[in-house]
């Protein structure tokens, strides 16, 4: 192992005992081979499991354990760890093709100066997105600002990003208050300080989707964003079109939560507080198919229960990034 690599691959680990060596096959297959490789079991209770798995990788990777802080902690104790000038951060059931790394390296000679680069993945592990990647369910388009960030123009998959070392030390590293949604609010501090972002549309990773995975828990997501959007208003010194652009995000985001909220209730039988988020909610989305839940939740509640089988067509909410489940 160099000295000083060019790249640190940091790997947070939490219950991915099955997927984490399908994880380490793609990093060591990369035609890009100047870095090195940082496992850190953030307080797993498959431990046990993982470390049977890691085994054989031991005399490749740096293996750290530590007592369970969350992604925004283990990914920080990953950059202190890093000698690299660069940091590509990859969750542990994620994996990359093997030109990932030399076609993001390549980003950054050629587009000076620039802080994080990304590119687009392919979903796999569910059916319901078989062939569809990244970017076509969360399109990038445009510059990468502030502003797109924070309007869901531009959508960045962490696993699919590598940063500059510099940019996320100087930023304050990830916020480990934040139990998900941990790298959006890392990329609007780097954006927010001058630093730059870009991407490429080329499909250089592969990103699982699972059941009881990161990406389940929507109105906890919502919640976290708020919390968020909240901070930014109140740290970031925003000039006025942003701040603008954050506070009509902030609405949108109350409305999935109220969103989230009626459905839940419906599902326990509180009709009368999930026609009260509902129509919370709508003040917003304004939703024909919502409106016809409202009206039936006041004349036949149960039936209207029995009648919205299909959510998504009623709360048709985006997938939520793998952040969205603390660990």
């Amino acid at each position: 192992m160099k000295i000083t690599p060019v790249v640190s691959v940091i790997i947070p680990a939490y219950n991915t005992a099955a997927f984490i060596a399908e994880t380490l096959d793609s990093v060591f297959l990369q035609t890009f081979q100047d870095f090195e490789v940082i496992v850190i079991n953030d307080g797993s209770p498959d431990t046990d499991a993982l470390e049977r798995v890691l085994a054989p990788y031991q005399p490749r990777i740096i293996y750290i354990r530590q007592e369970n802080r969350g992604l925004a902690g283990a990914r920080n104790t990953g950059v202190r760890q890093a000698r690299g000038k660069y940091l590509a951060f990859l969750d542990s059931d994620d994996c990359w093709l093997p030109g990932y790394l030399a076609s993001q390296m390549k980003m950054f000679e050629e587009i000076r100066p620039v802080d994080a680069v990304y590119c687009d993945a392919q979903f796999f592990g569910n059916p319901d997105f078989a062939g569809k990647t990244y970017m076509q369910v969360f399109p990038s388009n445009g510059l990468v600002n502030i502003q797109s960030l924070i309007s869901r123009d531009c959508q960045v998959i962490v696993s699919c990003t590598v940063a500059r070392k510099r940019a996320v030390v100087d930023a304050g590293l990830f916020d480990e208050s934040l139990r998900c949604c941990e790298d959006y609010d890392l990329w609007l501090r780097i954006l927010q300080r001058g630093g730059r972002m870009a991407y490429q549309r080329k499909v250089f990773g592969r990103y699982r989707l699972r059941p009881g995975g990161l990406s389940q828990n929507t109105k906890k997501m919502s919640e976290t964003l708020i919390a968020i959007y909240e901070k930014a208003e109140r740290t970031l010194g925003l000039p006025d079109e942003t701040r603008a652009i954050l506070r009509n995000q902030l609405i949108k985001v109350r409305a999935s939560v109220d969103l989230e909220s009626g459905r839940n209730s419906l599902a326990s039988r509180d009709f009368a507080r999930a026609k009260e988020s509902f129509i919370k909610a709508n003040t917003f989305f304004h939703r024909t198919k919502l409106n016809l839940v409202i009206v039936g939740l006041r004349i036949a509640p149960r039936l209207t229960r029995i009648a919205v089988i299909g959510w998504e067509s009623v709360i048709s909410g985006s997938l939520p990034t793998k952040s969205a489940q603390a660990h």
